[in-house]
């Protein structure tokens, strides 16, 4: 290249344009013209223009330099390049006469390797001859060999029998391999298959026979266990020749026809199908109803049995590895899973289902089924798991509280129209070592539920808790509808009260309040057995049978109370009365005598009600004491009269207090005993001076806040020296001291209902014509 050439000529001959490197020196002078313009404008700049020239010559200078450089070593490379290319030339025209060679001898060769075919045909067509020559007396005398071994299997030479089996195949195998060497057709091929056809069929029936004797084994096994080891030695062959076979081929090569057998596997399959066939024939023994146990007892008996024989006897006949004891469990527990789930289907009674439910919670796991205890542990080894599901159990019992729901309820029906036909006797209720009245109802009823909770406990807790629970129910409806008996026994009576039977009614009613006491005391004692409150199972809300007996309770008592009204309600009509206070009319002794009857007979009540009786007795008597005087019927007319009223009502209290004695202070009574009200109103019309009654009707408010305005004008009106100033002073206090109700306090004067005075007739009377 010429260094003072035209921009982008070469200095060879013809010159080329490079267009790259003629812009490139465009733009060089272009930005050379632009920086001297700007540098050598000024003057001052002029002075330096030699050293602007020398450094430029030296930049020049240094580019020349480089680019020479680069040029050479260009240059060098490529001269490297062209001798390599002449070598390469060079080798490829030696390799191309070595190749041309070659094919001349491959050609020559080819008509030789044609003569060669002929020979290899001719030597594959003597091998197979030799090979058909040398097994001709085999595939001859395998038919014979068939022959023999099947008369060794139908005699059940087991032993002997696989050996010839083992050998005819391996005859068969070595035949095949012989020939598929020399390239065998398929003719040939079929017809070595035909001769070894007999081996199948050997195979299939000494499997037959072998699986027999598996299905057999346990009664085999008590006669002559020969058989059984024959069969398992057989199997474990088997199992040695397939697991050769397979590490042999383990790269992916075919198997002979028919492996592998997997007879071990087989074996354990056979079992299972001999324990399912022996069990299915001792399930086919059971009967419907009562036997039920006893078909579970003959499972029992038999699975213990063969237990013991496969312990004792096959186990000691099979390698350790078998584990044959865990199979048979397996199996049978299998068996009995499918069975009592069949059998939990069926519509079962309670017995039926307390049977299979102490057989498969108690019975199956207890060493009394498995017979030694390393059994049981053997059976928790295999993880069997439970012979019901827990959804499953949990139904059963349901379904056994149900049924026995169902008898309970029916007995209790019972119990009540006996207890109901007993009310209707002609004689007193019986009585206990204690005198108290009784019947045998409690006794029927409190029986009947501790045997089903007894037998249920034997079951579970769980089992327990639910005939408990179920229990209360039963309690709950059968005192509703005692109850209801008692509402129509008072109907009854009230009928016809002439009846001779009606003598006897109290005291079957003071019966029935001591037989709720007796049904109160099992009831708590159900409940206290109960170890874990639970759900409600037959309704949305928990079983009360204690507010079912209180309510019970308190109609018997209730009726009692009717019955001494009814009795006093005679003698309580000439009471309070004139010709009671001017003639002194026997009313209140003929009272005592009727009391004094009825509190004979409320002896006979347990306590608590015993005494409930006495109370609401001397409440009762009291109320209508009181409202007999609300009737007004004995108006004081003097000083005398009141005095006279008021020792009348001061000597009745003192014969009710008689009466009555022994009461007050026992257990827990009222707070405000009822008697004390007649004194209080013997001090009211006794009072002298009018004035006073103010006083003293503050007094009254204090102990009976629940007296009225009503009671009060009453208790005035029977005074009878009362002004209307004094009324209205003495209303004027009981309207300013009328304190609340306190807690506890039982109204009196609220039961008392003050008759309403007739309106005065305003009209003028004429005499009639």
């Amino acid at each position: 290249i010429k260094i003072g050439a035209e921009p982008g000529c070469w200095s060879n001959d013809k010159p080329h344009v490079w267009p790259e490197v003629a812009r490139a020196e465009l733009l060089a002078r272009g930005a050379a013209l632009k920086w001297a313009s700007g540098v050598f404008s000024r003057p001052e700049h002029l002075e330096r223009l030699g050293q602007y020239r020398k450094r430029e010559s030296q930049r020049t200078s240094s580019i020349h330099t480089r680019l020479k450089s680069v040029v050479q070593s260009y240059l060098e490379g490529v001269g490297w390049g062209l001798r390599l290319l002449q070598e390469s030339r060079v080798e490829l025209g030696d390799a191309s006469r070595a190749l041309q060679k070659a094919v001349s001898e491959s050609d020559h060769n080819a008509e030789v390797v044609c003569s060669m075919e002929t020979l290899r045909e001719l030597s594959c067509s003597h091998c197979q001859l030799l090979a058909t020559v040398s097994n001709l007396p085999r595939l001859y005398s395998v038919r014979s060999m068939v022959a023999e071994t099947e008369r060794l299997v139908e005699s059940r030479r087991l032993l002997e029998a696989h050996a010839r089996l083992m050998e005819l195949e391996c005859w068969q195998d070595d035949i095949l391999w012989q020939l598929s060497g020399a390239a065998l057709s398929r003719e040939d091929h079929a017809l070595v298959l035909h001769y070894f056809s007999g081996v199948g069929r050997l195979v299939e029936a000494l499997g037959q026979e072998i699986w027999a004797v598996v299905s057999s084994s346990l009664a085999l096994a008590r006669q002559n266990p020969t058989p059984f080891v024959s069969a398992v030695r057989i199997v474990e062959r088997e199992e040695a020749v397939d697991r050769a076979l397979l590490e042999e081929r383990g790269g992916g090569g075919p198997l002979p026809p028919g492996r592998p057998r997997c007879w071990r596997e087989r074996f354990f399959q056979v079992l299972e199908e001999a324990v399912s066939s022996r069990f299915r024939s001792v399930s086919y023994m059971h009967t419907r109803g009562p036997g039920l146990a006893g078909h579970l007892s003959a499972l029992q008996h038999a699975i213990t049995a063969d237990l013991a024989t496969v312990r004792h006897l096959l186990e000691q006949c099979v390698p350790e590895h078998y584990g044959l004891t865990g199979a048979y469990l397996r199996a049978s527990h299998q068996c009995l899973q499918t069975h009592l789930a069949l059998v939990s289907s069926w519509e079962l009674e309670s017995g039926e289902i307390f049977a299979v439910l102490n057989w498969v919670i108690h019975i199956y796991n207890s060493p009394d089924m498995m017979g030694e205890p390393e059994l049981v542990a053997e059976m928790k080894s295999q993880e069997l798991g439970p012979l019901i599901s827990p959804e499953s159990l949990e139904k059963l019992q349901k379904k056994y509280v149900q049924s026995v729901r169902k008898r309970v309820s029916e007995w209790m029906h019972k119990a009540l129209e006996v207890e109901l036909t007993d009310w209707q006797r002609d004689q007193e209720p019986d009585t206990d070592h204690e005198g108290f009245y009784h019947t045998c109802l409690p006794t029927i009823i409190t029986q009947m539920l501790e045997d089903n909770v007894r037998v249920a406990l034997m079951i579970g807790e769980s089992l327990r808790d639910q005939t408990i629970q179920m229990g209360l129910y039963e309690m709950e409806n059968l005192l509703n509808k005692f109850r209801e008996a008692l509402v129509e026994f008072g109907k009854e009576h009230r009928k016809d009260q002439n009846n001779s039977q009606n003598k006897l009614y109290l005291h079957y009613l003071l019966a029935s309040i001591s037989n709720c006491i007796v049904l109160k005391a099992s009831t708590e004692g159900l409940q206290r057995q109960q170890s874990s409150p639970t759900a409600c199972l037959y309704s949305r809300t928990p079983p009360n049978p204690m507010a079912a007996l209180d309510r019970a309770v308190r109609r018997a008592c209730r009726l009692a109370m009717d019955q001494l009204l009814l009795e006093l309600q005679p003698v309580l009509q000439g009471l309070l009365s004139r010709p009671w206070l001017a003639q002194g009319n026997p009313s209140t002794p003929m009272v005592c005598r009727v009391l004094e009857r009825h509190l004979e007979l409320y002896v006979r009540v347990r306590p608590p009600c015993q005494q409930r009786l006495q109370e609401e007795a001397q409440w009762m008597l009291v109320v209508e004491y009181v409202r007999a005087l609300m009737h007004k019927r004995t108006v004081c007319r003097s000083a005398g009269e009141r005095l006279q009223l008021a020792q009348r009502i001061a000597q009745d209290d003192l014969q009710l207090r008689e009466l009555f004695t022994g009461l007050e202070g026992e257990g827990s009574g009222p707070e405000v005993n009822p008697l004390a009200l007649l004194p209080v109103l013997a001090d009211f019309i006794r009072l002298k001076d009018p004035c006073m009654l103010s006083l003293e009707v503050s007094g009254v408010v204090i102990k009976y806040p629940d007296i009225s305005e009503e009671h009060v004008c009453v208790l005035l009106d029977i005074r009878g020296d009362v002004s209307r100033d004094v009324r209205g002073a003495v209303l004027d206090v009981l309207e300013q001291s009328a304190p609340p109700l306190p807690a506890g306090y039982r109204p009196i004067f609220t039961d008392i209902l003050v008759p309403t005075s007739p309106m005065p007739f305003c009209l003028p009377t004429a005499k009639c014509a």
